[in-house]
């Protein structure tokens, strides 16, 4: 592809002096094939397609916002109706190529997909199609977001994309692909035009800065490229409004300001607080950068971008990566990296991710964002599952209790001052197994030291059922429902709870439940109002299953409340743990 001349503003849009302005987005549009940046590939295929007389009736340019879907079809029509075309670079001088550009010619009718969407457009262009253009060589018809149009339409179309008269010409513009019909697709020629490089874009707005006879920092360009996201037209859009903003030099300075954006130093200073396990200093950051200005959701998006990249650096080192801190900066990023375990980095980017996602339907976006911050700060204290799976498995790790040999451990305080007074600490016997007989027997005398409404209301029930290392479940029979909230007031539950862990000297949670006609277990799952079974029973019973969570919950002395499949993901509403759990710790 040929190197391109400096940009210079389109010829045939209004002067700014005699009809108002005309914002930079427009006034530097790329006329010829050489003006298009980041899109090579399609642009030597079309230039291809030209010299060799192959030129499709049907074209489909896909692509994000501003990356030059309808620019591409322009172009393409003034290359084809030039008056010295078929050619690839049109003059962009004669009748046609002007009245292209300005989207006044009559043989290039450019329809908006979206309020032509219905079959009696498309009807209009089926009978239209059979007459000969006016003056050019070809009538081409350019309709942009063509996935808008109904289904009745796209049918309508169909005869006559297939096999246009030879005069005809199609090209469709759309950013949404997948919502065309594959009958379509499969009659157009499709080109895809990927997002532009940042690098591509500064070039692209320094050109333009210099053809203003302004001035603008590179870092500043840099930053604006970086916030446009692959989108060649929302960075002119956006300096254009950044020009309008400074007084006589674009600077980095200005860009934060009015994006509502911190510097990078600032986030570095936040990183550092973070990574240095300094709640209080982040904290006083958040508090600062709200009293400035800074949007809630903007520094959460550059907090996840430098975590991204720290993890590409702590992977492969910066060198030839596209990072978001600028090259002054990186000293300071590798040396965070290095003292990150790649886990870690993996964790912190899932808190922030979750927390963009509850930004969105969130009111309280400060404190999300304060939440998100602290729990960075603590995930170096966390301790992975490899890891305890790894202590677990070590000679001498603290397991569940043998058959053979009790295991004595020293009792908590309040269970010593039950067990022996307040003055002398003594141990207490973990039985050698924690079974259904053991559960049976130590029922039994509970009932018999129990008062005696208490104990006949528990006899209704029967004997607990063993649902984890330290739960029992007492399932009432159905139509029980008395029995069952005079059991579970809270200070009998208090009372039974300290019975058992007198007797069992451990300390297990007792749940009671009501079970609907023919249950005698723990229903793996649940139906709520609108009969969505809930999962979080079926999850805690595979739990209990699994050997390394079994494990766990046996040396830690713990239940399963709730099971999540993501870090840091809260739980849905159809797979929240069941309400006589509520408020328990795990």
């Amino acid at each position: 592809m040929a190197a391109r001349k400096p940009v210079t503003p389109s010829p045939d849009q209004p002067n700014a002096s005699t009809e108002g302005y005309t914002v930079l987005a427009r006034r530097y549009r790329p006329q010829r094939f050489a003006d298009l940046v980041g899109q090579e590939a399609v642009v030597q295929s079309l230039i291809n397609s030209l010299k060799s007389n192959r030129v499709a009736h049907a074209y489909l340019f896909t692509g994000a916002r501003g990356v030059g879907k309808t620019t591409t079809a322009r172009i393409l029509a003034k290359a084809l109706n030039c008056v010295n075309g078929p050619t690839t670079t049109p003059c962009g001088e004669c009748d046609s190529c002007k009245g292209i550009a300005s989207g006044e010619d009559v043989d290039v009718l450019e329809i908006d997909g979206a309020s032509n969407r219905g079959i009696d457009e498309v009807r209009a262009i089926r009978d239209n199609v059979q007459y000969r253009p006016q003056r050019a060589r070809y009538k081409i018809y350019i309709i942009d977001e063509v996935h808008m149009l109904t289904p009745p339409a796209f049918n309508a179309l169909l005869k006559t994309l297939e096999e246009p008269p030879a005069h005809v010409k199609f090209f469709f513009a759309t950013t949404e692909a997948q919502r065309i019909p594959i009958t379509i697709l499969s009659r157009c020629q499709r080109f895809d035009l990927g997002g532009i490089g940042v690098k591509q874009i500064v070039d692209r707005l320094r050109e333009i800065v210099t053809t203003e006879q302004l001035q603008a920092d590179d870092e500043a360009l840099e930053l604006v490229a970086r916030r446009a996201a692959g989108s060649m037209r929302d960075a002119q859009s956006l300096l254009d409004q950044l020009l309008a903003f400074a007084e006589d030099r674009l600077t980095v300075e200005l860009v934060n300001r009015l994006l509502g954006t911190a510097g990078e130093d600032r986030v570095i200073e936040l990183a550092n607080a973070i990574l240095a396990h300094e709640p209080a200093k982040a904290l006083r950051f958040l508090g600062t950068a709200a009293d400035d200005g800074l949007q809630v959701s903007e520094l959460l998006d550059q907090l996840i971008a430098y975590w991204r990249d720290l993890m590409v650096v702590n992977c492969s080192g910066d060198e030839g990566q596209i990072l978001s801190i600028t090259a002054r900066n990186r000293g300071a990023l590798k040396e965070q990296a290095k003292g990150l375990s790649l886990d870690t980095i993996l964790a912190g980017l899932d808190v922030l991710n979750s927390t963009k996602m509850r930004l969105r339907t969130s009111d309280h976006g400060c404190l999300l964002l304060e939440m998100a911050v602290v729990r960075l700060g603590r995930l170096a204290d966390l301790v992975s599952l490899s890891q305890m799976a790894q202590l677990l498995r070590q000679p001498g790790a603290i397991g569940p209790a043998s058959a053979t040999a009790p295991l004595r451990v020293t009792a908590p305080e309040a269970e010593k001052k039950k067990l022996t007074g307040p003055s002398k600490p003594v141990a207490a016997v973990i039985p050698a197994v924690f079974d259904e007989a053991t559960v049976a027997a130590v029922w039994a005398e509970i009932l018999a030291s129990s008062p005696p409404m208490l104990a006949a209301s528990l006899q209704k029930a029967g004997t607990p059922a063993i649902s984890g290392p330290n739960a029992l479940v007492l399932r009432f029979p159905a139509g029980y429902t008395l029995e069952q909230e005079f059991c579970g007031e809270p200070s009998r539950v208090a009372r039974i709870e300290d019975e058992l862990a007198t007797r069992l000297s451990r300390r297990c949670k007792l749940l009671f439940e009501l079970a609907t006609d023919g249950q005698c277990t723990l229903p793996e799952t649940r139906v709520d109002d609108e009969g969505t079974a809930s999962r979080s029973r079926g999850k805690r019973l595979d739990a209990y299953t699994d050997p390394l969570c079994k494990r766990a919950m046996e040396v830690l002395e713990a239940q399963v409340l709730q099971r999540d499949d993501g870090f840091g993901i809260g739980v849905a509403p159809d797979d929240s743990p069941p309400a006589e759990m509520n408020g328990e710790r795990q």
